[in-house]
This record gives C-alpha cells, sequence and structure tokens, in this order.
C-alpha cells in the first residue's frame, strides 16, 4: 500500500483550500494533482472514478479516497491525534460545526461554479449577473457568520484560541469576498479572524496564490 498522499484540488476552489490547510497544519507531506474547473476536467471520466459527484478535492490517503471537504477534515482529525480541529466537548463540536455548515453549506453551496454556470445559462446573464450574484450571497452569508460570532466561545479564533475546521472554512471564504466584491467591511470579527490565521505558517502555505503557482 503506497503511503503517499495525494489531494486532487484546485487552486482556487474554496473546499480544496479547506483541505489545504488542514495538510498543512499537521504537517503532512502531500502531493497535489490538478483538476482544473474552468476546463472541465472535474467532469471526466477519470476524475469521477475517484469522486462520483465531480467535485474536488479527492484526497488519497491511508489507502483510501475521501471526498467532501469537511468530512476528509473530520477524518484527519479523528485519526491524527496531534489534529485539534474540533473541540473536545459535544457543545464545542456542535458551535464549530455550525459555523463551518454555515459558511459550506450555505454559502459555498450557492456559489459553486456548477450553480453559477447555471444561473447564467438559464437567464442569459453576463459578469454583472455572476458579480451580483457573488456579492449578494456571500455578503448576506458572511454578514449572518459575523452574528454568530458575537459569542463568547469566540477567541482568537472562531472558536477559542486554536485554529479550527471552522477558521478553515472562514478564511477561504473573505478569500472570495474580496475576490468579488463584497462589501464586508463592517465585519470586524471576519475580517480580524481571517487575518489572525492568514499570518499563520499553515494558511499561507494553503494560500490559492501559492497552490497556483505550485
Amino acid at each position: 500500500m503506497s503511503e503517499e498522499i495525494v489531494l486532487y484540488d484546485y487552486w482556487r476552489s474554496s473546499a480544496s483550500y479547506r483541505v489545504r490547510i488542514a495538510l498543512e497544519s499537521l504537517g503532512l507531506a502531500y502531493r497535489r494533482v490538478s483538476v482544473d474547473l474552468l476546463a472541465g476536467e472535474q467532469r471526466a471520466p477519470e476524475h469521477r472514478a475517484r469522486n462520483p459527484q465531480g467535485l474536488v478535492p479527492a484526497l488519497v490517503i491511508d489507502g483510501q479516497t475521501l471526498t467532501q471537504s469537511l468530512a476528509i477534515i473530520e477524518y484527519l482529525s479523528e485519526t491524527r491525534p496531534e489534529a485539534r480541529f474540533l473541540p473536545a466537548d459535544p457543545l464545542g463540536r456542535q458551535r464549530v460545526r455550525t459555523l463551518s455548515y454555515a459558511i459550506a453549506m450555505e454559502i459555498h453551496a450557492v456559489c459553486n461554479t456548477g450553480i453559477v454556470g447555471h444561473v447564467m445559462d438559464i437567464t442569459g446573464g453576463g459578469d454583472e449577473v455572476r458579480s451580483n450574484w457573488m456579492k449578494k450571497f456571500i455578503g448576506e452569508g458572511l454578514a449572518a457568520v459575523e452574528a454568530l460570532l458575537d459569542n463568547p466561545a469566540t477567541g482568537t479564533f472562531c472558536h477559542g484560541d486554536t485554529p479550527t475546521m471552522a477558521d478553515f472554512c472562514l478564511v477561504p471564504q473573505v478569500y472570495n469576498a474580496n475576490r468579488w466584491g463584497a462589501d464586508i467591511s463592517g465585519l470586524k470579527q471576519v475580517r480580524r479572524i481571517a487575518e489572525t490565521c492568514l499570518d499563520l505558517p499553515a494558511f499561507k502555505a494553503a494560500h490559492p496564490e501559492a497552490a497556483k503557482g505550485a
């Protein structure tokens, strides 16, 4: 059995970005294989054999091929003793999952390339339609996350003083907000936490611009 860890991803994919942060946080060596979403490589039979959904990322680790970014992060947390991606207490885990799901399942789910591409197809819209769609759903979604962060459990990071899965989700979504010009200037906690995370080596190494050039 090969012990090599292989990540099939796309440099700008939010879900891939989350998993890269987790892998970098654990200091795990891995090889990246690009699946170009703009070229439609995610729909090729070769990739669908890895992920029947035709999505990224797919992670080959421990002799298995894993999909779905949050499920991958939880697997890493459960199999690597050094991982602290979820709190030890049930209530803390529930809160981290709430924050993570608010981003990954509410914001990201309606802003991925497949959804937005279909919206443009059925409306006949162009770049302006896409931009307005992104600004609306990212801006409104992160405003809700800001409200969720108004909680005594928020610390240096989304939950306490150690980065968790919630931070792994927040940082890529803030990247998307900046990319599409969503106004998050008033979201003080969201911006503060994202900026704090981006000072950490694991987050820097996982950044799309670093991944693009790798």
